[in-house]
């Protein structure tokens, strides 16, 4: 997943990494089986989930005292990072695996969906 966005329908949001958009270019009989493969590795990653949660809540808390412990806060932005880097692996192995099921005709329409949101994503580079 190259990246992360949040889409609003209707009263809730929803996560979306580029590998589940990516997953909108399948046939409409394999999108919801890839879609609920990434929401159970997700689920599956829930403690992981719940950690990168608290460790930017206790950066944020750190940042708001009147003198910043600047170690303290990079420490619980490093722990939110690698918790999200967690669960993001384990999406993408789960989504590869789903991947390797489908006849190459899907896996290459999931491939292309991919490569163009990368390209979309790409920062300019001077």
């Amino acid at each position: 997943m190259a990246g992360f966005i949040s889409l609003r329908s209707g009263d809730r949001m929803i996560n979306a990494g580029s590998l589940r958009i990516a997953g909108s270019e399948l046939p409409v009989a394999q999108r919801r089986p890839f879609r609920t493969a990434l929401r159970q590795a997700r689920r599956a990653m829930r403690p992981s989930i719940i950690a990168g949660r608290a460790a930017r809540t206790e950066a944020a808390a750190l940042l708001r005292q009147p003198v910043i412990n600047q170690a303290a806060v990079v420490a619980a932005l490093d722990r939110a990072r690698d918790a999200d880097m967690v669960v993001r692996a384990a999406v993408e192995r789960r989504a590869v695996g789903y991947a390797a099921t489908l006849p190459p005709d899907d896996r290459a329409k999931l491939a292309d969906a991919m490569q163009r949101r990368s390209q979309k994503a790409r920062p300019a580079i001077d």
